[in-house]
């Protein structure tokens, strides 16, 4: 089951050939022998558990750490109803964190270098984690009180941000692909268990057992924010994010302890490193790429490229997979539109439940909705909803699940704008929420947090359907040598997401913010309508 984690980060794949009819064929999905000799999965070697429990105390300390934070930006420590930390306001908190999500989404680019180029995948995971770490502790302790008394609190978390980053980029490039690794069984082999069965262990459900335990810890890690946003809610910031340092700590010493138990394929050259020199031959040359084929070398010899000092360390094969993988890429050429709409729930959606009345619940605990719906809805859009709508004519390609997920996300921009206005409707203070001259921002507007909750679903619904498809999409389209490079555009289209999210906070002011998600929804849309059109030339 060939996962990887989408802009979310929270939810890794499906897998490919299971979910999609296409998919499978291209994969190559085996089918039951002749002789009807059952196929099973072998047992998981140790490393296989250890590598996902690495990642689901990363993933639990990353949006356990994510969960409290646009409260602890937004707010000020003597806010009259939800003390915060820094005190920056909606707009300057939702910038803080798009550039921190921007971050993390640029990261694991030079963390997949590192690994492919220098160091090797467990080196790689062993040093970020270690940055890792340095960046939760100054995050912990810029939350003190005596951070705040001496003025520290906001650079000491622009600090730990970025090292939490880094960190995050370094373990999020190598972990999906070391655990691949740790199975090294043949491709089928016959056994005989202990009840006198003949079976066949097939390498292909193996690994689709590893990334389903892989999915599994993922997802549990990700509900993280549970517990830190309740302990925010009865304790404080600072034993909030306690929980993430002592969680990441465990991780740590299971990777250190272990280290030398895991399968890991040596350095060697980097795809990306070689693909972006690639990139700057062609540059140079007017974007042409057969300037960049060893073979041009010995055909023009008075090119640019045969006075080059050193041989190209590729071949023109290599070049010829790279124009395939560009072209499989194109589809992400939209996702900055998706992925800006996404990180929306993560922002300014926590903003929004902080002027509703939240019954005792912390505001910030509301993003969970989504973590649930998609572990919820995921198996049965995958394994129910797409088989019977194939089994009664009805197409769902790729680009037919990446247009829907873009239209489900519009249509949640579109319902977070109805409730901003159902906000401005309701007393006491009308389009001016918890405004400090309106009962001192002591009283939310009468509106119950509920009402978000479809706006979450939507999302999640959104996700499994875009995020999952287009990764699909690219994946089945592009060489098998280029699954490194193509992960490395995804992942610019999540951070050009963030920059654009950027772009529109200026609308995250009162009575203003009802058009930044009418802008964000219309955006969709647009975008799911301009696949809906193309759809025939893509399968």
């Amino acid at each position: 089951m060939p996962t990887l984690e989408p802009a979310t980060e929270r939810t890794p794949l499906l897998s490919i050939s299971s979910s999609s009819d296409d998919a499978a064929h291209h994969e190559g999905a085996m089918s039951p022998p002749p002789d009807g000799t059952r196929r099973i999965a072998d047992s998981l070697p140790l490393s296989v558990w250890l590598v996902a429990t690495i990642e689901l105390c990363e993933r639990l300390a990353f949006f356990g750490t994510i969960g409290p934070m646009q409260n602890y930006l937004q707010y000020a420590r003597d806010d009259p109803l939800r003390p915060g930390g820094i005190g920056l306001g909606q707009a300057y908190a939702t910038m803080v964190n798009q550039g921190f999500l921007l971050w993390c989404y640029i990261t694991p680019v030079m963390g997949a270098i590192v690994a492919e180029q220098y160091l090797g995948r467990v080196k790689t995971i062993i040093h970020s984690s270690a940055l890792y770490i340095c960046g939760l502790m100054v995050l912990f302790l810029s939350s003190l009180s005596i951070a705040h008394d001496l003025g520290v609190s906001l650079a000491g978390l622009l600090v730990a941000l970025f090292f939490i980053g880094l960190g995050a980029g370094g373990i999020k490039a190598n972990v999906s692909s070391l655990i691949a690794e740790q199975y090294t069984g043949p491709k089928e082999a016959k056994r005989v268990l202990e009840s006198g069965e003949e079976v066949i262990v097939d390498r292909a459900l193996t690994i689709e057992r590893i990334f389903s335990t892989f999915y599994l810890f993922t997802n549990i890690g990700s509900l993280g924010p549970l517990l830190t946003t309740t302990i925010e809610q009865k304790h404080g910031f600072s034993a909030a994010f306690s929980l993430p340092v002592l969680v990441f700590l465990i991780g740590f010493t299971v990777i250190l302890s272990s280290k030398d138990q895991y399968v890991s394929r040596p350095p060697e050259s980097s795809i990306v490193f070689n693909a972006c020199r690639a990139f700057w031959i062609a540059i140079k040359h007017k974007g042409n790429l057969d300037y960049a084929r060893p073979s041009y070398l010995a055909e023009a010899a008075s090119s640019d490229l045969a006075t080059h000092a050193n041989p190209l360390p590729w071949t023109d094969t290599f070049i010829s997979d790279l124009r395939r993988a560009l072209s499989s890429c194109k589809i992400f050429l939209l996702y900055p539109i998706y992925w800006a709409a996404y990180t929306q729930f993560l922002t300014n959606f926590i903003s929004q439940a902080a002027t509703m009345q939240t019954h005792g619940i912390p505001n910030d605990i509301m993003p969970n909705i989504d973590t649930i719906a998609v572990l919820a809805l995921l198996p049965l859009v995958d394994r129910v909803v797409i088989p019977l709508l194939r089994r009664q004519g009805i197409p769902a390609r790729h680009v037919h699940r990446i247009a829907a997920g873009f239209i489900l996300i519009g249509t949640s921009m579109f319902y977070a704008a109805f409730v901003q206005r159902v906000i401005y409707a309701a007393p006491p203070c009308y389009d001016r929420p918890r405004a400090p001259d309106c009962l001192g921002g002591r009283v939310p507007n009468q509106v119950s947090v509920f009402v978000q909750a479809p706006a979450y679903i939507l999302v999640a619904g959104s996700e499994i359907l875009a995020a999952v498809a287009g990764i699909e999409y690219a994946y089945t389209q592009a060489p098998t040598s280029m699954k490194s490079l193509v992960m490395a555009v995804y992942l610019a289209a999540t951070s050009a997401g963030a920059l654009l999210a950027m772009t529109v906070t200026f609308l995250t002011v009162d009575p203003l913010v009802p058009w930044l998600y009418v802008t964000l929804g219309l955006e969709n849309f647009l975008a799911g309508g301009v696949l809906g059109f193309f759809v025939g030339e893509c399968r």
